[in-house]
């Protein structure tokens, strides 16, 4: 089991991790090189098609074609997890060697958003104070790094799910006949 983990967990981080650490190491100063959020969470569920990959290896190559539910859970998860750490990582590396500033983009946009929406003179007082509150919450490391990977970790949860509850179906994608005698002898 925890060699499928690690392989299609790895393979789904670098798919992940990989165009976010690109497009931060390229990206002009002040300019957001992250594409908007529905773009990252397409990438993310691109790479965490691994874990339905991964589940079904499992499932054909050490369950002889047949899995229940909790094990092909407890392997999306693994999946996930291990995906979820490349991205942190792939984050931490961009944040700290990229010209990109986060920090700085993040909390000018939401002080224009405040702006912007016609707020009083104490609402965007309340605004600059929770500016301030989010750059010294985000500059502890761990604090950080948990956010990050909050941001990825339940898409891998849900399609875990959706994945083991298809996947425990034996006559969805069977395993080849091959693949059964390989795994029984």
């Amino acid at each position: 089991m925890l060699k499928f983990i690690a392989r299609y967990g790895i393979i789904g981080g670098l798919i992940v991790a990989t165009p976010m650490v690109w497009l931060m190491l390229t990206a002009e100063p002040g300019k957001n090189p992250l594409g908007g959020m529905l773009v990252s969470y397409l990438i993310m569920i691109v790479a965490l098609t691994t874990v339905f990959l991964g589940i079904k290896q499992y499932r054909d190559q050490v369950r002889g074609g047949v899995i229940k539910f909790g094990p092909a859970f407890l392997v999306g998860l693994g999946i996930s997890f291990v995906a979820s750490l490349f991205y942190v990582a792939g984050w931490e590396f961009s944040i700290t060697f990229s010209k990109f500033d986060f920090v700085a983009w993040y909390s000018n946009l939401l002080l224009e958003s405040a702006k912007s929406s016609g707020a009083s003179a104490s609402e965007l007082a309340k605004a600059a104070a929770d500016v301030q509150s989010f750059q010294t919450m985000y500059a502890n490391p761990l604090l950080r790094m948990s956010m990050t990977f909050i941001e990825i970790f339940p898409v891998g949860v849900l399609i875990s799910l959706i994945s083991a509850a298809l996947l425990r179906n034996s006559g969805l994608l069977p395993a080849r006949a091959a693949a059964r005698s390989d795994a029984m002898g």
